[in-house]
């Protein structure tokens, strides 16, 4: 699980985290669930992987204020080892759902070529279908 404090900077006018931030904080949290699985970014970068965004998707289901404490829950909800989606389960302090949201990842090496993980990154391969075993589970 991983936590988010409302940046007063992240609000509007109206003081309502403006809807980009949450788009940020699943990338927060995704770096974090990563660090997780044994496989920082730091260390997918020093192997030569890249990890592009190709889809996000968001929906907003209750407003956020500055200082409020967002956890957020990330899940693997489909791995095929060719294509990762993720899914963020945003919830407030009460425990409420304030956003639910889907990114979805490749994997490239510095070419751009698309990476066979579990030929060439068996270890990363098997932590994220792992992962994925757990978030079935929950």
């Amino acid at each position: 699980m991983y936590q988010h404090i409302v940046q007063y900077y992240e609000t509007d006018k109206m003081g309502i985290t403006h809807h980009s931030n949450y788009i940020r904080w699943m990338e927060e949290a995704r770096v974090d669930f990563l660090e997780k699985t044994g496989w920082s970014y730091a260390k997918l970068e020093e192997e030569g992987i890249v990890s592009p965004v190709t889809a996000v998707e968001c929906k907003y289901r209750q407003s956020t204020t500055f200082p409020d404490t967002i956890d957020i829950e990330v899940l693997v909800e489909e791995f095929k080892g060719v294509r990762l989606k993720l899914k963020y389960v945003m919830k407030n302090e009460k425990g409420d759902l304030v956003c639910e949201a889907w990114s979805e990842h490749c994997f490239l090496n510095e070419q751009g070529s698309p990476v066979r993980l579990h030929k060439e990154y068996p270890l990363f391969y098997s932590a994220l279908m792992e992962w994925q075993e757990k978030s079935r589970r929950q």
